[in-house]
C-alpha cells in the first residue's frame, strides 16, 4: 500500500513546518486565552525549577535491578520542562524563557544517549546494554521522540535561538543528524520491517518522528528522499499486520502510538510530497484503523481494554479529530471533538511530543451541533474481538491468541460495563519493569489468565504463544440479542487435560447478560471473575457493589479474594482494592445470569 506511493515522490519537496514560527505573531496571539493562561503558568513554573541531573549510575540501574521508573522520571522531566518553556516563549514572545530553553536544549544534546535503558539494544529482544554507545546510537521510541522535539524547537524558535547564539541551532542539527538521521539511513533496526516479521507500534511511532526530524530541519533533498523511501517501506510493513477491519491488537492505548502515528506520518508526507499518499486516505482499511478508538469507547474515560492497555485513558486530542477529518469519518471527528472538550488540561502538560502540543494550541476544532450518538455493536474478526451494547450494558468478548503484541493470556475473557461503570474488568498492566518484557513476563499476575475472567484447571492456566488460541469463534447480532461463542480449550496446555471449553455469552438487550460455560475435561475447574466493586454473597448469587448481581447455576461455594492495588499505573484505573471471585464448576455446565 505505502510502497506504491514511492512512485509519486516529487523531485523537490515542499516545505514542512510543525506549527507556526515564532515570527508569526498573529498565529500565536490567536491562541485561546484559556490555553495561554495554562501555558504561561507552566512555563513560569518550569523556569523556576532546576534541571534534573542524570548520572551514568542512573542509566545503569535498569541493568542492575530492572527499575525503569526512576531513570525515566529524570529523563522525561527534562523534555516536559523544555516543552513548557518553548510553548511559553512562542505564546508570549518576550524572550524571558529563552535562557532556560537554551539550557534545556544543550543539556539534552549533551546526554550520552537518547534511548531509554530498557530499549538500549541492537536486536529485537536482545541484551540491554548498561550504558549508551556514542559511536553507535540506538534509535528507540524516545531517541526518535527526542530528535523530533529538538527539530521542532529549531524549526519554530530558530530566530530567537540564533539571536542568543547560532551555535544552539547548529548543535541541534548536528545531534539529530548523528543520533537519528545517519543511523536511520545506515542501520537496520528491527522496527523498520523485514519481510513477514511482525511489527507493532514502534514502526509507526518512530517513523513519524524520523520524518518530523528530517523535514523540520534544513536537510537536503537527497537525504529527505532517502528518508521518505525508507519510511514508506516501514509503513508498509506496519500496516500489513492489520486486518481489513483495522483493529489494534495492542489495545486502545497503543492505538495512539500506532494508527495515530501512522496518520502523523501520512500528514507529513501529504505536506512535503503532495499527492504521494492522497489516494490512501479513502482506503477502507485506514478508515477502519482510525475509527477503532470510537468503537472501543464505553463511557467518559472508560474504554474496553486488553493487552497492556488501561481501562481509563486520557481524553482525545486534536490528533484524533484530524484523523477523522482526513478519512472522512464525521463520527470520529465528532466524538474526538466532544471528548477533547472535556479535558481539564487542554494544553497537554504531560505530553513530551512538542508537535502534538503545538497542534493542540493552533488547530481550531469545531464542536458538533448534534448530539454524538453512542457507538453500536462492532466486530473485529482480525483479532477475535466482538462488542455488543444495549441501553445498560456494554460487553466485549476477546478471542484471538496469546502471541499478540503486548499480550496477556486472556483468550476468551469478557469485559462488561453496566450504566457506564466497570462490572467485569480487565485489570490491565502494572508499571513496566525489566520483567515486563522478558522471559519472566507471565510470572506477573496481571498477565495470567487466572486474573482475567477465565477458568483454571487444577493449577493450570493458559499458556503464552500464538499456538494457544481460540477455536470456532462465532458472533450473531440481532435487534433482540447478541450472541458470541468460542472454544477456549486450545489456549491451555496439555497439562490442563481439557478437551473442550465452549463459552457462550449472550446479551439479551434490555434484560441482561448470560454466560454459559460448557466444558469437558479431567481436572477440577474454577472460574475467576474480576470485579471493581466489593462483592457480597447472598445465597446462590453475588451482588457486585450497587451495580447488579450475578446469579450462579452449576457452581460451588464462591471464594472472594481482595487484591490490594498499590501500583501507580493500575491506580489510574482502579481504587485501592479490587476483587476476584473464584467459582468452582460442580458439573459440566456453569451458567451466570447478570442483571
Amino acid at each position: 500500500m505505502f510502497r506504491e506511493a514511492a512512485a509519486h515522490i516529487p523531485p523537490i519537496f515542499s516545505e514542512f513546518l510543525p506549527g507556526a514560527r515564532f515570527e508569526d505573531r498573529d498565529a500565536w496571539q490567536g491562541v485561546a486565552d484559556e490555553l495561554k493562561i495554562h501555558v504561561l503558568k507552566d512555563a513560569e513554573a518550569a523556569s523556576g525549577r532546576s534541571w534534573s541531573v542524570i548520572r551514568a549510575e542512573d542509566y545503569r540501574q535498569f541493568s542492575i535491578n530492572g527499575n525503569r521508573a526512576d531513570f525515566e522520571a529524570l529523563y522525561f522531566s527534562r523534555r516536559r520542562m523544555l516543552n513548557d518553556l518553548v510553548l511559553g516563549e512562542l505564546v508570549e514572545g518576550k524572550g524571558r524563557f529563552l535562557p532556560s530553553i537554551v539550557d534545556g536544549v544543550m543539556l539534552i544534546c549533551e546526554e550520552s544517549g537518547w534511548p531509554l535503558p530498557a530499549h538500549n539494544s541492537y536486536e529485537r529482544g536482545g541484551v540491554r546494554h548498561p550504558l549508551p554507545d556514542v559511536e553507535r546510537p540506538v534509535i528507540d521510541l524516545f531517541a526518535a521522540e527526542t530528535g523530533a522535539l529538538l527539530a521542532t524547537v529549531a524549526a519554530l524558535l530558530g530566530g530567537p535561538l540564533d539571536e542568543v547564539s547560532p551555535t544552539v541551532r547548529r548543535r541541534i542539527e548536528h545531534e539529530v543528524h548523528v543520533r537519528i538521521l545517519k543511523p536511520y539511513l545506515g542501520t537496520h533496526f528491527w522496527w523498520m520491517g523485514n519481510g513477514a516479521e511482525r511489527m507493532n507500534n514502534w514502526t509507526a511511532w518512530i517513523t513519524q518522528n524520523v520524518l518530523l526530524s528530517a523535514f523540520s530541519l534544513d536537510t537536503d533533498d537527497e537525504l529527505k528522499r532517502r528518508v521518505v523511501e525508507k519510511a514508506l517501506g516501514s509503513l508498509d510493513c506496519f500496516i500489513k499486520d492489520y486486518a481489513e477491519d483495522g483493529a489494534c491488537e495492542e489495545g486502545v492505548v497503543y492505538y495512539r502510538h500506532a494508527a495515530l502515528c501512522m496518520f502523523g506520518s501520512m500528514t507529513i508526507l501529504d505536506k512535503v510530497a503532495p499527492g504521494c499518499v492522497s489516494a490512501l486516505w479513502s482506503k477502507p482499511k485506514i478508515r477502519n484503523m482510525a475509527e477503532y478508538i470510537l468503537h472501543m469507547h464505553v463511557d467518559g474515560r472508560y474504554y474496553f481494554n486488553f493487552a497492556d492497555s488501561a481501562a481509563v485513558i486520557n481524553p482525545c486530542t486534536v490528533r484524533e479529530y484530524l484523523f477523522g477529518k482526513a478519512v472522512g469519518s464525521d463520527a470520529l471527528a465528532a466524538f474526538a471533538a466532544r471528548d477533547r472538550a472535556t479535558n481539564t488540561a487542554p494544553h497537554l502538560p504531560d505530553e513530551w511530543n512538542l508537535w502534538y502540543r503545538v497542534q493542540e494550541l493552533l488547530t481550531k476544532v469545531q464542536l458538533p451541533e448534534a448530539e454524538v450518538l453512542p457507538a453500536a455493536d462492532a466486530s473485529y474478526p482480525g483479532i477475535g474481538l466482538h462488542i455488543a451494547r444495549d441501553d445498560r450494558f456494554a460487553l466485549a468478548v476477546k478471542g484471538g491468541n496469546n502471541g499478540e503484541s503486548h499480550n496477556h493470556n486472556d483468550v476468551g475473557s469478557i469485559t462488561l460495563y453496566k450504566n457506564g461503570q466497570p462490572f467485569l474488568i480487565d485489570v490491565g498492566v502494572e508499571t513496566y519493569t525489566a520483567r515486563t518484557f522478558s522471559s519472566r513476563r507471565y510470572e506477573i499476575w496481571t498477565m495470567q489468565s487466572a486474573f482475567h475472567n477465565l477458568p483454571t484447571f487444577g493449577d493450570v492456566m493458559q499458556s503464552d504463544g500464538a499456538a494457544f488460541a481460540a477455536r470456532d469463534m462465532q458472533a450473531e447480532f440481532s435487534a433482540e440479542l447478541a450472541e458470541i461463542s468460542l472454544d477456549i480449550a486450545p489456549a491451555y496446555p496439555e497439562t490442563a487435560r481439557l478437551r473442550t471449553y465452549r463459552r457462550k455469552v449472550t446479551l439479551r438487550r434490555g434484560r441482561g447478560v448470560e454466560i454459559t460455560d460448557l466444558h469437558d475435561g479431567d481436572l477440577p475447574a474454577v472460574l475467576s471473575l474480576m470485579v471493581r466493586d466489593e462483592p457480597v454473597l447472598r445465597g446462590g448469587s453475588v451482588h457486585v457493589g450497587q451495580l447488579g448481581s450475578i446469579e450462579i447455576e452449576g457452581g460451588g461455594e464462591v471464594e472472594i479474594e481482595t487484591i490490594e492495588i498499590d501500583d501507580a499505573r493500575l491506580a489510574i484505573s482502579w481504587p485501592s482494592k479490587i476483587y476476584r471471585l473464584r467459582i468452582p464448576l460442580v458439573g459440566r455446565q456453569l451458567k451466570l445470569q447478570i442483571v
